[in-house]
């Protein structure tokens, strides 16, 4: 009995150097040369690992900085990177006291040439919008991950469907041919969540692609084989929340790394607040603290290590996937003064980069206080070179569907424009008919493919950068009232054995035909024509249900006219004599056919008429 307790005490009280450790999560796992962001700050996370300290060999690379976390199962190691770095991989060393106690590895990489330098999207571009479960599945090898909880059931709308990484790749060449120069996919991130997983945006690991859709080597073979067609690959990030089962829910960071940690509090979605001069604090609080749902716990940027892994995070996806653009999910939503550093950031390290955010209110106002150059009374210095038009997309879908009047129809989307005056750059504001969060445009025109095709030339034709939502060339509609399932259906023919195939067009109906025509047609002309990136833009006042805009800057000019009225309509050209001149010669822009100009112009009923007016 006595030599019992001797050995209990003596394993009681071995040194810490008995204990076993081990590293479940290091991240960022590498870096790159030559960035101007070159000291990172390494997340390391593994039973007591904060008792250990770290040490490293290699060429240009010494740790910085170490700082222990308030959760003994966290250590924040910055690394500082030297321009002459040695690329390579090396082993990170942790010590327990004088003894090694692991070691892991980690490598700086060079970059790319032209890396720091690489352009954005911008209004010379189209964008194509991708929900990547629901748009082709080319594996289906990879439909359920054994490691992942929800599996594929297409039956289920609200499902997992198995569209992944190789069924982008496969119709890649079906953008292009479409006229669309970006690509733009809802989250490819890991979310393992029980259920409703499909969309993306309650991620549960910030550094792995899902494997339901691929890897992170896919990920990056798509971006390489895009832009080997002319298409940049846009990422959706998300900053505001993260999905209830990632790792850090079971063990985080530090208490303050959640907004209200441990209990539901849901945002009261009052975006306003943020610029409201008479908003009550506790209501301003409560729409950045809340969080979004209950499977998407809220995160805490104040929290500096949290922001740092945020920036980190993202200028490692621009870096490793060479991507062209994001897009940030729920924007505003995230603490205001992040935002500012988180974009700011970006930009320092990639000039030209493009960036787009989420900010869904009708209100320019509310819109405008986030886009670059926008001084604004309380202070904020915005840093967002774009943000997604949300107030233009309302009043499209309102004009087109109202009756016309002396305030309403046309006359809203009129006026709409005419605010562009808030915005510091109006140009690079993103238009839209439709996206993932909206009913369809088909479904909220009662399915007019009229007044469809008339939102459609709008987008293409007016100031910004167009985004297309997929599957709309071929007529998907959906329910008018918002169900997400469904409005993200299944892209026709990106499933083995299904009856019409919009890549190849077999089983496809007339209509369905001619709408992929026109769609192609449209944004294969905006491709080729430079008026439409970067000309002026005049609008007239709406009259007798016909709204007119010409784009223009000196060399070409551009006519549009839409025609509301269900009957074909005589439009008087004395009103653009700017524009229209006696000797003024005009082709369909489309198809290239000569237009007679005399004292009218006949413009079909419903329809959207658009001349190259020479």
């Amino acid at each position: 009995m006595r030599l019992l307790i001797v050995l209990c005490l003596a394993l009681l009280c071995s040194p810490a150097s008995a204990r076993e450790f081990a590293i479940d999560h290091l991240e960022p796992a590498n870096w790159w040369i030559g960035m101007k962001h070159d000291r990172v700050e390494l997340m390391v996370h593994g039973p007591g690992i904060g008792a250990l300290t770290p040490r490293l060999s290699h060429p240009g690379v010494t740790v910085a900085a170490v700082e222990k976390g308030e959760n003994p199962n966290y250590l924040f190691v910055t690394l500082a990177i030297a321009p002459d770095a040695k690329p390579g991989a090396f082993d990170i060393e942790f010590l327990d006291g004088a003894k090694l106690a692991l070691r892991h590895p980690w490598r700086v990489d060079a970059r790319e040439a032209g890396s720091a330098q690489r352009r954005g999207f911008d209004a010379s571009d189209a964008i194509y919008l991708i929900t990547p479960d629901r748009f082709a599945n080319a594996d289906p090898r990879n439909d359920s991950a054994p490691d992942m909880t929800e599996h594929a059931n297409r039956g289920d709308s609200n499902g997992r469907h198995g569209g992944d990484i190789a069924g982008i790749r496969r119709h890649l060449d079906y953008i292009a041919g479409m006229g669309f120069t970006q690509l733009w996919s809802t989250p490819l991130l890991e979310n393992n969540q029980p259920g409703y997983s499909y969309h993306g945006y309650a991620i549960t690991d910030l550094y792995r692609t899902d494997p339901r859709m691929g890897s992170n080597e896919d990920y990056r073979a798509l971006s390489k084989e895009a832009r080997a067609r002319g298409i940049g690959l846009v990422m959706d990030i998300v900053l505001n929340h993260i999905g209830s089962k990632h790792w850090w829910m079971a063990d985080p960071p530090a208490a303050d790394w959640f907004n209200h940690p441990g209990t539901y509090v849901e945002t009261n979605h009052r975006r306003t607040t943020v610029q409201d001069p008479h908003a009550a604090p506790a209501d301003r609080a409560l729409f950045t603290d809340g969080w979004f749902v209950k499977a998407m716990p809220d995160l805490n940027q104040r929290n500096p290590h949290l922001a740092r892994y945020l920036i980190q995070n993202t200028l490692w996806w621009i870096e490793y996937a060479g991507l062209s653009g994001i897009r940030e999910d729920t924007f505003g939503y995230a603490d205001t003064d992040f935002l500012g550093a988180w974009a700011k950031a970006v930009l320092d390290e990639y000039p030209d980069f493009a960036m787009v955010g989420e900010e869904w209110s009708p209100n320019p106002a509310i819109v405008a206080h986030w886009q670059r150059g926008k001084v604004n009374p309380g202070g904020h210095v915005p840093y967002m070179p774009s943000m997604m038009d949300f107030p233009l997309h309302i009043a499209l879908r309102t004009a087109l569907m109202q009756p016309e009047g002396w305030d309403y129809g046309f006359v809203g989307l009129y006026e709409m424009l005419a605010n562009d005056f808030v915005y510091p750059d109006p140009g690079r504001l993103v238009v839209f008919a439709e996206n993932h969060d909206t009913p369809r445009a088909l479904a909220h025109f009662d399915g007019d493919i009229a007044l469809w095709k008339m939102a459609m030339a709008y987008i293409a034709t007016v100031r910004g950068t167009p985004q297309f939502y997929y599957g709309s060339e071929v007529l998907l509609r959906g329910p008018k009232e918002r169900n997400d399932g469904l409005l993200r259906a299944d892209m026709p023919g990106g499933w083995a054995g299904d009856a019409g195939d919009a890549f190849s067009g077999r089983g496809l109906t007339p209509e369905q035909r001619d709408a992929q025509q026109f769609v192609r047609a449209l944004f294969t002309w905006r491709k080729r024509t430079p008026v439409l990136h970067g000309g002026k833009l005049q609008h007239f006042a709406p009259l007798d249900g016909v709204y007119v805009y010409f784009r223009y800057d000196g060399k070409d000019t551009v006519m549009v006219a839409l025609n509301k009225n269900a009957e074909a309509t005589a439009l008087k050209l004395d009103r653009f004599a700017d524009f229209i001149g006696k000797d003024s010669r005009a082709r369909e822009a489309l198809s290239g056919d000569p237009v007679a100009l005399g004292d009218t112009l006949q413009l079909p009923a419903k329809s959207a008429t658009i001349l190259r007016i020479d």
